[in-house]
C-alpha cells in the first residue's frame, strides 16, 4: 500500500470528544470516525486491525471444536419473554414494532436465538457435545455512549454457545473456552488476566471475566506477581500461593458463563438422554468484544507519539520511510525495498508522499506501524538504511540487501 492512495485522514489536534487514549488515537491516527453518538464507520486501517484480531479469534475458536454460523441481529419478542428477560433487560434493549405491530429487537446477546435453533435441531444425546459460534455485530442502546468504540451503541463480538448432556461436561466445555482464550490474547500480543465474575442479565452459576491491563482500565484486580492468581476482591495476600498481591487496573475483553439450564429449561430445549429420558441441554456462552479488544490494546500499548501496536494486531506491519522523495537515490532505494518486503510476504506501506521527513516520521509513530525503515543519506554514502522499532525506539544500521532477513528475524522475536 502507498500512503499517498491510503485513505487514512489523520488529525493533528487531539479531538475534544475523546475521552480516552484509544478514542483520542483511533481518531487522529485515522482509523475510525462517529456516525453518531456510540456508532463508529471503521476506516481501512481501523479494520484491518478489526480483521486480525477476527482471524485469531476465529481460529482459535475453530481449534478448540467450534463450528461458524451467523444468527440475525433482528430477534422476535416472543423468545425473550420465554426467558423474561424482555422485561429484565430495560431500555438497553432496543425495541420496534414491524410493519404488522409485531415487537422485535436488535440483539445485544443470542442466547434466546441460539437455544431455539437447539430446541429444533438436537434431539438425541449422539449430537452432544456441539459448540456453535458467530462473529457479528450487537446493539445496546446505552443511556451513555463512552470512551469511543469501547462502550458503544453498535459493536462487534463474537459470541460461543456451547451445549452438553450434563454438568460434568459442560466444565469439560467450559475449560476448553479458558483455554482458547488465553491464546486468543496470548497471540494478540496483549497481558491478561482472567477473574471470577458476577454473571449478570446473562446469567449461569461460574462465569470469569478476561481483562487486559492498562493504567485506564476501569476495573480494579488484585494479582500475584508469584503465581500470576488474580482476583476482584481486596486482600492482602495471595489465597493461592501466600504472596503479596498487587493492585492493578483491567478492562473487560472477554466475558464466559456456564449457564447451565437457565435457558433450555423455560425455552423447553430438551433432547433424548441415554437412557431414554427427556432431559433440558446444558449450556454455556461466551463472548469476546472485538472492537473492545482493539481499544484495550491502544490503552495498553501507547506513548506520547501515538500506538505502539502488537505486531500481530498492527494495519501493517512495516513502513518504508524515503527522506527526500526528490531524491533519486532515496525514491528507488525505498521502492526496490518495499517491493521486496511485499514479494517476501511482508505488510508494507511506502510513505511516498511529497512531506516533509519529519512529517512523515510523526505520521508512522502515531499510527503505530511496529517496524520503520528509513530511506535517507545512509544509503547514499554507505548502502545502508535505519530500521527503527516502534515500541522500543531501538534502531539498527543494516544494508539493504538484509534488510528483509533483518526485520524476519525481528518479526518472529515480536511474535514470541
Amino acid at each position: 500500500m502507498r500512503m499517498s492512495l491510503l485513505f487514512a485522514p489523520t488529525m493533528r489536534e487531539d479531538p475534544q470528544e475523546a475521552e480516552v487514549v484509544s478514542h483520542r488515537l483511533m481518531l487522529r491516527g485515522g482509523f475510525i470516525r462517529q456516525l453518531s453518538a456510540g456508532v463508529y464507520t471503521f476506516l481501512p486501517l481501523g479494520w484491518r486491525t478489526l480483521e486480525k484480531i477476527t482471524r485469531i479469534v476465529r481460529e482459535e475458536m475453530n481449534r478448540a471444536g467450534g463450528q461458524e454460523l451467523l444468527m440475525p441481529a433482528m430477534q422476535p419478542a416472543e423468545l425473550w419473554k420465554e426467558t423474561g428477560r424482555w422485561d429484565l433487560y430495560g431500555p438497553e434493549l432496543v425495541r420496534f414494532q414491524d410493519r404488522r405491530g409485531r415487537d422485535f429487537c436488535l440483539g445485544p446477546t443470542h442466547e434466546e436465538v441460539i437455544t431455539d435453533l437447539a430446541r429444533r435441531e438436537i434431539r438425541s444425546y449422539r449430537q452432544l457435545p456441539l459448540m456453535l459460534y458467530q462473529i457479528q455485530t450487537k446493539f445496546r442502546d446505552e443511556i451513555r455512549p463512552r470512551f469511543g468504540i469501547m462502550r458503544a451503541r453498535e459493536f462487534i463480538m463474537k459470541d460461543l454457545y456451547s451445549f452438553d448432556r450434563d454438568v460434568e461436561g459442560l466444565r469439560v466445555s467450559y475449560q476448553k473456552m479458558y483455554e482458547a482464550y488465553c491464546r486468543v490474547f496470548s497471540r494478540c500480543g496483549l497481558q491478561y488476566i482472567a477473574v471470577p465474575a458476577e454473571s449478570g442479565v446473562i446469567g449461569g452459576d461460574v462465569s470469569h471475566e478476561f481483562l487486559i491491563l492498562a493504567e485506564s482500565g476501569e476495573e480494579k484486580v488484585f494479582v500475584c506477581p508469584s503465581c500470576n492468581n488474580a482476583t476482584t476482591v481486596e486482600e492482602a495476600v495471595c489465597p493461592q500461593c501466600g504472596g503479596c498481591l498487587e493492585e492493578k487496573r483491567g478492562i473487560e475483553v472477554g466475558h464466559i458463563f456456564q449457564l447451565g439450564t437457565k435457558y433450555s429449561e423455560p425455552m423447553k430445549a430438551y433432547f433424548v438422554d441415554r437412557d431414554g429420558k427427556e432431559k433440558p441441554l446444558v449450556m454455556g456462552c461466551y463472548g469476546i468484544g472485538i472492537g473492545r479488544t482493539m481499544a484495550a490494546a491502544i490503552e495498553a500499548n501507547h506513548d506520547e507519539k501515538g500506538i505502539c501496536w502488537p505486531i500481530s494486531l498492527a494495519p501493517y506491519e512495516v513502513v518504508v520511510i524515503p527522506v527526500n522523495m526528490k531524491k533519486e537515490g532515496h525514491r528507488q532505494a525505498a521502492e526496490e525495498l518495499y517491493g521486496k518486503l511485499c514479494q517476501s510476504g511482508f505488510e508494507a506501506v511506502i510513505d511516498d508522499r511529497e512531506e516533509s521527513a519529519g512529517y512523515k516520521f510523526t505520521e508512522a509513530d502515531l499510527i503505530g506501524f511496529p517496524l520503520h525503515i528509513i530511506v535517507g543519506e545512509r544509503m547514499e554514502r554507505s548502502g545502508r538504511v535505519e530500521v527503527k522499532l516502534r515500541k522500543t525506539h531501538e534502531r539498527f544500521e543494516v544494508q539493504k540487501d538484509d534488510v528483509c532477513e533483518l526485520l524476519e528475524k525481528i518479526r518472529k522475536e515480536l511474535l514470541g
